[in-house]
């Protein structure tokens, strides 16, 4: 963590008699030091746990002697993001409520530690300049993110209204999110849901892994097709939940670490890949001014189509 930025993680501390009674968004607020808004935003994204047990509701009142936990606090030492045209965006769909973008590999979403400029959200700025007033600050109009590493489409809101319906469709589980996965390995079933809690690795705290004190995870997943030299099968996930790395972890947990994927064990010399093969290739919602049921798809990029084809 760089000098100045502020923590990823809140530890688990226990609830103070002075706290006792007081709503979860203003503890969080009070012992991070963060904005109400953004304190807001960490528990109906899922990143908030009391005792041990998710927390969705922002008004939720704590007690003395209970056991706080929140992730999701990362922010830019550098202020707000800047506006930046050089930024390329590929935009699959704009409104005055809604954006769709088509995100690249090696992108990163919003500046964070490491990595203060050339995000999505600089670009997102310049060619939407009202998203600055939208949601949290460090990341506006951002209710979800995909990986550096993968690419797909992702959600952007351009009005607070349509942040909050895009939080609120997020935690009900009725954003549609499917994703293209080349895993090492033939599956035992053509079908499947991995059920399991996913937390931050107690050694490294940038690493994922399921553990009991994580939080709930699903992931379905449906074989698409089967390649024997090297064995490896392509596969389409569909998110339940929306967990930090939460594919490449559970994937990883059943024994089909992702093709090019480093970090978990996918990274092998049989298939030269320098980025995990994961693809966010379907997006579904239900628009949040009209409620119209939205479908977005995105083709298989070409390095991730390339593998594909020498395969075959």
């Amino acid at each position: 963590m760089s000098e100045g930025a502020a923590p990823s993680h809140l530890s688990a501390v226990e609830i103070p008699r002075v706290l006792d009674g007081e709503r979860i968004d203003r503890v969080i607020s009070m012992l991070c030091g963060t904005t109400r808004s953004r304190a807001s935003q960490i528990v109906a994204s899922g990143g908030v746990r009391i005792d041990g047990k998710a927390v969705l509701t922002r008004s939720r009142r704590v007690a003395e002697g209970e056991v706080l936990e929140v992730d999701g606090l990362a922010e830019s030492a550098h202020g707000p993001p800047e506006a930046d045209a050089g930024v390329p965006l590929t935009v699959v769909h704009a409104d005055e409520h809604l954006v769709v973008v088509d995100k690249s590999a090696g992108m990163t979403v919003h500046p964070g530690a490491g990595r203060a400029a050339g995000t999505l959200v600089n670009g997102l700025l310049a060619a939407f300049p009202d998203l600055a007033g939208v949601g949290d600050p460090g990341r506006p109009g951002i209710v979800h993110r995909l990986d550096a590493g993968t690419s797909g489409l992702m959600a952007v809101a351009r009005t607070p209204e349509a942040y909050e319906s895009l939080v609120q469709q997020l935690a009900a589980r009725t954003v549609a999110r499917r994703y293209l996965a080349l895993a090492w390995g033939r599956f035992e079933s053509p079908e499947g849901v991995v059920d399991a809690p996913v937390g931050r690795s107690g050694g490294d705290r940038t690493r994922m892994t399921v553990s009991a004190r994580g939080r709930p995870a699903r992931t379905r997943y449906r074989v698409e097709q089967e390649f024997g030299d090297p064995e490896v099968t392509l596969v389409e996930c569909r998110l339940e939940t929306g967990r930090t790395h939460q594919v490449r972890v559970h994937l990883t947990a059943i024994g089909h670490p992702l093709v090019g994927d480093a970090r978990y064990g996918g990274d092998r010399p049989a298939v030269a890949l320098r980025r995990p093969f994961l693809h966010a290739w379907r997006l579904g919602l239900d628009h949040p001014a009209t409620g119209e049921r939205l479908e977005f798809t995105s083709p298989l990029p070409p390095d991730l189509e390339e593998v594909l084809e020498l395969l075959r």
